[in-house]
């Protein structure tokens, strides 16, 4: 990565830390969005713009699932991981679809051995993810909980 990409990726960061205290929802767009542009700048995807969307709107959904199950559910970032992921994953491929259809049609037989190619990338992700989450909770939580204190 050159030193230009790290610069930006800080200042996107710093965007975000700022978005961060505007509101719960607004965080979650703006963290989004953040990490939507950082995608499309490294990415090396069939359409790294569609991560411009895709990533607010998995953000939403991680924040609409997350927000519902936390009293209820004690694994909650588990699901909310995995739901957002597998939003975000779904909206990439249909924006990707809809955008450069002529791109993927000349590298796939058909729209459906596309997403019969993406859709496992997706489910795989969402699950590592997932697991992830969960290991890095636990810590995160211990480590937010001394600072409140």
């Amino acid at each position: 990565m050159k030193s230009q990409d790290i610069a930006i990726v800080g200042i996107l960061l710093a965007v975000g830390a700022i978005v961060r205290y505007l509101s719960t929802f607004t965080e979650v767009i703006g963290i989004g969005i953040v990490a939507g542009i950082v995608c499309a700048l490294l990415s090396h995807s069939i359409f790294p713009p569609a991560n411009l969307i895709s990533e607010p709107v998995g953000a939403i959904a991680c924040l609409v699932t997350y927000t519902s199950l936390r009293n209820k559910f004690s694994f909650s970032p588990v699901p909310s991981t995995l739901v957002g992921t597998l939003i975000s994953g779904s909206t990439f491929v249909i924006v990707a679809m809809i955008m450069i259809a002529p791109a993927i049609v000349s590298k796939f037989a058909t729209m459906g051995a596309f997403v019969a190619a993406t859709v496992p990338i997706v489910i795989g992700t969402s699950i590592v993810n997932a697991i992830i989450v969960q290991i890095l909770y636990l810590p995160a939580s211990r480590v937010l909980a001394r600072g409140k204190a």
